[in-house]
């Protein structure tokens, strides 16, 4: 009974918290209201899912934020109206982030630095970057096509809950059907005993590092779409709401626990109780305190279950 309300809880919480907003405020639980939920989690959630990839293997990524901003002033420059096909600002922004991922597991593989040391480095440089390539200033007038991948819909969907759904997908088929993903939490699990059974260890974290680069090269392009402007100064802050996301959900920061599914509710949960706290009116500020003090708890009970184990 324990172990199934450790293995579950986060599902209890979810609904329990939905359940109260829902009779606390009758806009909750309507469909346009959960379109905006679901919208607006969009891009955390493909922050959540890479850096979920990451934490498993034992290692952290504190430069989302700043590769959203670099991919997303990078598509932008490639993405005015009567330029260059959609297809090439989109490729872009993809190869930024998957070049910045591949950066941080070069870096951490090859020097044996600490990746909080190593990606707390590349977030400054991201930023610093973000701001060069756009001269400081937001990058505007970008084209219909560009801006329908974010802001547009299909069948009445908006389309960035689409692309959630394609990568919460492949994300949750290549952690768990994979060999990729086995290799991945035995890794996180205990990275000696791995490497002594043949895995090469260095290779499956430049793999996570990289796919963290490239989902978050996605959600700069969203978010660039999305805002219709290149933003050097976009996505601060978003590394830890996405590293919160992942931990809500129950993925361990010792390494070796976490599933694509849990993640997603972390991230269903942060953008729940955001609303929530948004139809009661309550100001961004408490916002913020109540985010930390769920992050706190959700580290406590990971530490918790560590020591149950």
């Amino acid at each position: 009974m324990l172990n199934r309300l450790r293995q579950y809880g986060i599902f209890v919480v979810f609904f329990t918290i939905c359940l109260i907003l829902s009779f606390i405020s009758p806009q909750f639980l309507t469909v346009s209201n959960w379109t905006i939920i679901i919208t607006q989690a969009s891009i955390n959630a493909l922050l959540a899912f890479g850096v979920t990839f990451v934490i498993i293997t034992g290692g952290i990524d504190l430069s989302l934020g700043s590769m959203v901003a670099v991919t997303g002033v990078t598509a932008a420059m490639l993405a005015h109206p009567d330029t260059f096909p959609v297809a090439l600002p989109i490729f872009a922004g993809l190869l930024a982030g998957l070049l910045m991922g591949v950066f941080n597991g070069f870096i951490i593989t090859k020097s044996k630095i600490a990746p909080f040391i190593v990606t707390l480095g590349t977030m400054t440089i991201g930023r610093g970057l973000a701001l060069i390539l756009s001269k400081g200033r937001p990058i505007s007038n970008l084209s219909d096509s560009f801006n329908f991948i974010g802001g547009g819909e299909v069948l009445g969907i908006p389309f960035p809950i689409i692309v959630l759904i394609i990568i919460f997908t492949i994300c949750s088929i290549t952690l768990k059907k994979t060999l990729l993903g086995r290799y991945i939490y035995a890794v996180g699990g205990n990275e000696q005993a791995a490497r002594a059974s043949g895995i090469n260890v260095n290779q499956v974290k430049m793999a996570v590092y990289s796919i963290s680069g490239l989902l978050a090269g996605l959600a700069g392009v969203l978010l660039t779409s999305r805002i219709t402007t290149g933003q050097p100064n976009a996505g601060a802050g978003f590394e830890l709401d996405a590293i919160a996301a992942a931990v809500i959900g129950g993925t361990s920061t010792s390494g070796g626990t976490g599933t694509m599914t849990g993640t997603l509710v972390g991230v269903l949960l942060i953008g729940v109780i955001n609303n929530g706290l948004d139809l009661l009116n309550v100001t961004s500020y408490y916002q913020q305190v109540v985010m930390g003090i769920i992050i706190i708890g959700a580290v406590v009970l990971d530490s918790w279950n560590q020591g149950k184990d």
